[in-house]
């Protein structure tokens, strides 16, 4: 038998011829030619006796020609140091005389050898298969150690605490980085803009709320009850003023009935500390309350105020003209990048508190900085028809703000001095909000949960008035003078809802604790547009100029300096302008997005087990195959247990090949081979000896061999 492997291009050399020779060696022994395998039957990695025919001589590789070669001389050699192959066979005289070779089958190629061929869809026989495979082809770093130090079991258990304390501490922060995530954090990132603006709208009141014809009559009443409820207090008479509080018309009125019930009073708090302020209570009178103030002066202002609505109340709703009613205008003259304003660019309107109003809405853009390139007012604020008691203050009142939008100067409002000029610069900062996840916001009225009732954009404060007018007329049945009113609602008057004010306080006071919904369903805008003001003020007119500029002011009234000599305190100026085109936007990131959070963790992955998102598939492919191994073993396991296959164990004695299936001749060599070896273990180095191993099996006894699994292809 001539024992060989697939010749190779680096193993082959010219054949050499050689004498005939006898076959000192029983175990070459030659035997019948063996068939080819078929691809349907599995080849056995086994020297099998081959067909003798006459040929020439072959090479094998180092390591088996040099256990052939020992074989053969009854010692071992190792082959000569650089050379690649040598030339080995045993020879047989056939009956014509010429040397004749033993061949056995050729095998697979080596890379194939002693390794089973994967098939499309394999499922391990067992766990600690299934684990051992994907430890020694897994790109996990430190899974192979495991499979490399199996031997020694320290190593094992250390590098498995290691493999486990690394999970371990990879999820913790990958939790945490999760938990971070989840909420949404955002970071305000700013940047500037350089690009034409438009010039925001500007609005302007002259703090004198008047006396409505239509109403002077119940304002005089008010006045006289007032005046008793202040000498009551502080003993101060105005008798020397009853020119200021009252008025001389006397035009026919509609019936009016004022709760004099409702008065000031000295309310004595815990600790000594006196308080101002007076009583509200429900239609029953079970439950009342004090509207009480430390300061006096703001509690005579907020109970005339309260008297003052009921009054406003009775009012039809058709109110008239009051810029022409109090005897003038606002504005003297105003100029806007160098050109004079015109009258389509102004808005007029009345606020109860703050008087007659004029909103510029300029529809250019401003083309440069400066103060000559914005707007420039010269203003009056008279004190005709003065309500003492409702404004105590002097001056005007301006407001910056968006185009469109509704002023709310009570809130964002600030006053101007009277006899000064005042500059403003302006600078816009723009806030972009997320939205959704990130923060509540909303990109106009449509999504908003509440009816606006001012006609103009949405803002924040609008939705708040909105919402809570909203409540007061459900809650109240009336609607509160200073805002608009829902379709179908009234405005509230102890003449025809006595508990209204009791009812009203209660709201408002549960506004300013967000006790109420409005606040969370009015959602902040998610654009909206601020400006930051920086003024200077100056005495304005001048002592040299005042004669002649009060003079051309007054002059449609022929009125000099020394005519008025309080001209001076009625008058002012405001210059409003950009300082600068550039505005800054500031936008709202969120601080791990998707991209961000899978960069996040594949950081993390890496630094704790070196691999990549390929390697998560692995762990993914080891979790399916050992589902799918229990399912398959719990089906087993039940099948067994039923007993519904009777033949299993005939089954499962065929599962593996055994040497006695093999071939006589073949069984014989390889017994007779296994006996020679268990006679002489010593005969083989270390290394050799594996590789015999490898090509024979491993040999339980010279009568049989058995094959293990890796062995099949």
């Amino acid at each position: 038998m001539r024992i060989h492997t697939q010749p190779q291009a680096d193993d082959l050399t010219p054949p050499q011829s050689q004498g005939p020779t006898s076959n000192p060696n029983p175990l070459l022994e030659l035997g019948p030619a063996l068939p080819h395998p078929t691809p349907s039957q599995p080849v056995i990695n086994r020297w099998l006796p081959g067909q003798c025919r006459a040929t020439s001589h072959f090479v094998l590789s180092p390591a088996r020609a040099a256990i052939t070669e020992a074989t053969h001389h009854g010692r071992m050699e190792a082959p000569a140091e650089g050379g690649s192959s040598f030339q080995v066979g045993a020879t047989a005289h056939a009956t014509s005389g010429s040397p004749v070779f033993c061949e056995a089958q050729r095998p697979l190629p080596p890379l194939l050898e002693g390794r089973p061929r994967e098939r499309l869809v394999e499922l391990h026989t067992s766990f600690r298969e299934l684990f051992t495979f994907f430890c020694a082809n897994a790109t996990i770093h430190g899974a192979i150690r495991l499979v490399c130090s199996s031997q020694n079991s320290l190593k094992t258990a250390s590098w498995g605490l290691l493999l486990v304390g690394a999970l371990g501490v990879f999820y913790w922060q990958f939790g945490l980085l999760l938990a971070q995530y989840w909420r949404y954090p955002v970071i305000m990132t700013v940047s500037v803009h350089s690009e034409l603006r438009l010039f925001p709208a500007v609005t302007l009141c002259d703090m004198n709320p008047h006396r409505p014809r239509s109403a002077r009559y119940h304002l005089q009443a008010l006045d006289e009850f007032a005046r008793e409820n202040i000498h009551s207090l502080y003993k101060f008479n105005f008798s020397e003023n009853r020119d200021v509080l009252f008025a001389d018309d006397r035009l026919p009125q509609p019936a009016f009935y004022l709760d004099r019930g409702i008065r000031l009073q000295r309310l004595s708090q815990p600790g000594g500390q006196n308080k101002v302020g007076f009583r509200l209570c429900n239609s029953t009178g079970g439950d009342c309350f004090y509207r009480a103030f430390s300061s006096a002066v703001t509690a005579v202002r907020q109970w005339y105020r309260f008297h003052y609505v009921n009054i406003l109340a009775l009012m039809p709703p058709a109110r008239e003209d009051s810029h022409h009613s109090h005897g003038g205008h606002l504005v003297f003259s105003c100029r806007f990048d160098g050109q004079d304003c015109q009258a389509r660019h102004f808005q007029t309107s009345h606020h109860p508190s703050y008087g007659s109003c004029y909103t510029f809405s300029g529809v250019s853009a401003a083309q440069h900085p400066g103060i000559t390139h914005g707007i420039s007012l010269v203003l009056r604020a008279g004190q005709q028809d003065h309500l003492p008691l409702l404004s105590t203050e002097a001056g005007i009142k301006v407001m910056i703000h968006g185009h469109d939008h509704t002023p709310f100067l009570e809130h964002q409002g600030f006053s101007i001095r009277l006899g000064t000029e005042t500059t403003i610069g302006i600078r816009e900062d723009e806030v972009h909000r997320l939205g959704g996840p990130y923060g509540h916001c909303t990109k106009g009225a449509e999504g908003v949960d509440v009816q606006l009732l001012y006609n103009a954009s949405y803002t924040l404060q609008a939705c708040l008035v909105s919402c809570f007018q909203q409540l007061m007329v459900e809650t109240c049945s009336c609607g509160y003078y200073f805002y608009p009113l829902p379709s179908g609602a009234e405005y509230c008057s102890y003449a025809r809802h006595p508990a209204w004010g009791h009812c009203f306080y209660r709201l408002y006071r549960d506004l300013g604790t967000h006790r109420l919904p409005c606040t969370s369903r009015c959602p902040r805008p998610c654009r909206e547009s601020f400006y930051k003001l920086s003024a200077r003020t100056s005495r304005w007119p001048s002592s040299k100029s005042a004669d002649w500029i009060l003079a051309v002011l007054g002059k449609r009234r022929h009125r000099s300096l020394s005519q008025s000599p309080g001209l001076r305190s009625n008058v002012a100026k405001v210059n409003i302008f950009y300082q600068e085109l550039n505005y800054r936007t500031v936008d709202e990131t969120p601080v791990y997005s998707v991209p961000q959070l899978l960069s996040a963790t594949g950081s993390l992955w890496s630094l704790w087990f070196g691999s990549s998102v390929l390697s998560v598939l692995e762990l993914l492919e080891l979790l399916l195959d050992a589902i799918a191994l229990t399912l398959l073993r719990g089906c087993r396991w039940l099948r067994g247990a039923r007993g519904s296959q009777p033949g299993a164990a005939t089954v499962a004695s065929h599962a593996k090949p055994e040497a006695n299936q093999l071939p006589a001749d073949c069984r014989d060599d390889i017994n007779h081979l296994g006996a020679l070896l268990a006679s002489s273990p010593t005969m083989l180095p270390g290394a050799l000896a594996g590789v015999f191993a490898e090509e024979l099996g491993q040999v339980r006894g010279p009568a049989s061999l058995h094959l293990s699994q890796p062995d099949l292809f």
